[in-house]
């Protein structure tokens, strides 16, 4: 994250609050809630972290042998857990009912803050694993990140007492020239490369026609039926955690399906932003339940949405915004999330199969991307924008969960 230092700011600033910060849970639960939701992909990386974290605050280690000898009221959290984690069209009104009724009841705004703490963690799952971070502890190369097998070229503090705002910075254009030459493109899968890219968002900018609502709205299906298509990278075959990590992992075996293969007979439909949008609700509702944390994550999905360096690999002067939606709105379809006023046809344009691969398995099943997986994607570009395409991940995956799960919390309370 230190390649793009206004973000960066944000997430920490976010990231403090919800954890150190005003709010009604406490300081222990708040980790230990952050070791169930990193459990749900597995990241062993992040269930370290906060492990730790959890330790120095006076956190009960007995907890920290799993499920099994935590109190009720944070076991209940399961159920809410692995819904928002995998597949949150599920949540209703009767999840957030089970936790604030009867015995162990949480109350709605700790309900809210575990919610934006799950969905935090959640999401920077898929950052860790899309970014490579997720090596064992215990391996020769611990914790190495995709793009090197030497330290970057940093800008480094000469504070040797190193604070999380400290952390070194490269700036996009000060990456090493071996850094972001790109790899040597596979004969099988050809890349569409920068100047076809550019030309086709050329293009997209230049018509002038309006689509009909029931073209939008068709053309949305058509990338959600096409989206069912894609399989996850790596393996097919599910993983059962390690002991270390299943022990804080109820039904490890839910997964992540695909939107469009949702059980019909559930009467599930479309999420339509019109009707239940971030700005409009999901910001005021959780601002009310949760002081100050709507003011934070908006800043930070702001800021993700809109960065931008004007850059596309050795290309400069490039608007990149209609490349950028494409990426953010893909994500949320995923998840079954329509935006009424986009051209989904644009995805089909400026997003290729290799590329829709991998921020699906990046979205949806984190711990499957390999080394491998992200070299085949995004050739041509630097190092910081792939990691600006994992940001961009993180925060379309989180607000998505956000919309499901405060959309659910309004239900609930107004009903």
């Amino acid at each position: 994250m230190g390649y793009h230092k206004t973000y960066l700011d944000h997430f920490l600033k976010t990231q403090n609050f919800i954890l150190r910060g005003d709010g009604p849970l406490p300081y222990d639960h708040r980790h230990y809630i952050a070791i169930m939701a990193a459990g749900r992909h597995q990241c062993s990386y992040l269930i370290t972290l906060q492990k730790q974290e959890f330790l120095m605050q006076r956190g009960n280690p007995e907890w920290l042998k799993g499920l099994d000898h935590i109190p009720a009221k944070l076991r209940n959290l399961n159920d809410i857990n692995k819904i928002l984690a995998h597949r949150p069209w599920l949540l209703n009104k009767c999840h957030i009912e089970k936790l604030t009724k009867g015995k162990d009841s949480w109350s709605l705004a700790e309900v809210v803050h575990a919610i934006v703490i799950l969905a935090h963690f959640h999401s920077l799952s898929s950052f860790v694993f899309s970014c490579g971070l997720n090596q064992e502890l215990d391996q020769l190369a611990g914790y190495h990140q995709y793009a090197t097998e030497t330290a970057l070229a940093t800008k480094t503090s000469s504070n040797s007492k190193t604070k999380p705002k400290d952390i070194p910075i490269v700036e996009p254009c000060e990456v090493p020239e071996w850094k972001t030459a790109s790899t040597p493109p596979s004969p099988t899968e050809p890349e569409v490369g920068i100047n076809t890219l550019m030309q086709r968002m050329k293009t997209l900018s230049e018509q002038r026609q309006e689509c009909k609502p029931e073209e939008l709205a068709k053309r949305f299906e058509n990338i959600e039926t096409q989206s069912a298509e894609i399989g996850a990278v790596g393996s097919e075959s599910h993983t059962v955690p390690s002991a270390d990590i299943g022990c804080y992992v109820e039904d490890p075996g839910f997964m992540y399906i695909d939107f469009a293969k949702r059980d019909d007979t559930q009467d599930i439909t479309t999420f339509r932003v019109q009707d239940y949008s971030w700005d409009d609700h999901g910001y005021s509702l959780v601002n009310r339940l949760y002081n100050d944390v709507g003011n934070l994550l908006d800043d930070k999905f702001r800021t993700a949405y809109n960065l931008t360096y004007y850059t596309m690999g050795s290309r400069t002067d490039v608007d990149t915004s209609r490349f950028r939606r494409a990426i953010w709105y893909y994500i949320q379809c995923l998840f079954g999330i329509r935006h009424d006023d986009y051209d989904y046809g644009e995805i089909n344009a400026l997003l290729e199969r290799t590329l829709k691969a991998f921020i699906k398995s990046a979205t949806c099943y984190p711990d499957r991307v390999t080394k491998k997986d992200y070299d085949r994607v995004l050739r041509e570009f630097h190092y910081s924008e792939k990691v600006h395409v994992n940001l961009m991940v993180l925060e379309s995956r989180m607000q998505a969960e956000l919309l499901y799960a405060l959309r659910t919390v309004n239900r609930y309370m107004t009903n």
